[in-house]
């Protein structure tokens, strides 16, 4: 199975007519956040394939209309705090960055380790129903001391290696940190898990588990089906 995992920067590689040659074996888009509405849209719309994405601080993915209604990307999956099936895979969300001025989609902490214990209680559950662990955790900001900065902004939460240690996925897959130099890492292994900064894109490639059942309909709270 082929994931396209995107941050932070919109591409031409993925925003021309080419995407559907370039990228046609691609099963499912996962988007780490800070991308504008009108890319996500544009990918669903060309792709035909679910795309689940997280805000990132600068919240890009709103699209404020003239009545100032705040309206989400169409025909895409908000996961943040969710866990969510698709393609036989389990994965789950958190956006947002270190609060470093007044603003939505910013944490402290202590607010992000709540969070994190909320979406824990979800993936107990899925565990309990499923039998086993958590394939994807989709992030905007990074682990701490996993590919993070030293400036507040970009300081990484506590929480994701908690979250790591406890749910094993097989991949954490974040943004928020731009890779403009070749000797910054991008791949860390913590663990179980690899740790992937997926500015601006990356293409993954990862085997669903052979014995699953799709959860599309009736999904409890926080839980998500396939969206296509």
């Amino acid at each position: 199975m082929k994931i396209l995992a995107i941050s932070d920067e919109v591409v031409p590689q993925i925003y021309s007519a080419g995407i559907k040659t370039r990228f046609a074996d691609v099963d499912l888009v996962l988007s780490c956040g800070d991308l504008p509405a009108y890319y996500l849209e544009y990918i669903v719309t060309m792709l035909n394939i679910p795309l689940y994405y997280v805000m990132g601080n600068h919240a890009e993915e709103i699209t404020i209309t003239s009545d100032g209604e705040r309206i989400g990307p169409g025909g895409c999956v908000d996961i943040d705090g969710k866990v969510a099936e698709c393609r036989g895979l389990l994965f789950a969300g958190l956006e947002g960055s270190m609060r470093y001025r007044s603003g939505p989609h910013q944490y402290t902490q202590a607010e992000m380790s709540r969070k994190a214990l909320r979406l824990s209680v979800r993936l107990l559950r899925k565990r309990l129903a499923k039998g086993r662990w958590l394939d994807i955790l989709v992030t905007h900001a990074a682990p701490l001391g996993i590919h993070d900065g030293s400036d507040l902004c970009h300081t990484g939460f506590r929480a994701f290696p908690k979250l790591m240690e406890r749910f094993r996925p097989q991949y954490l897959i974040h943004g928020h940190r731009h890779v403009y130099n070749r000797l910054q890492p991008t791949m860390t292994q913590y663990h179980d898990t690899m740790v992937i900064n997926a500015h601006p894109y990356r293409v993954l490639e990862i085997e669903a588990p052979t014995n699953h059942r799709e959860e599309i309909h009736s999904e409890p709270e926080g839980e998500l089906g396939c969206a296509r």
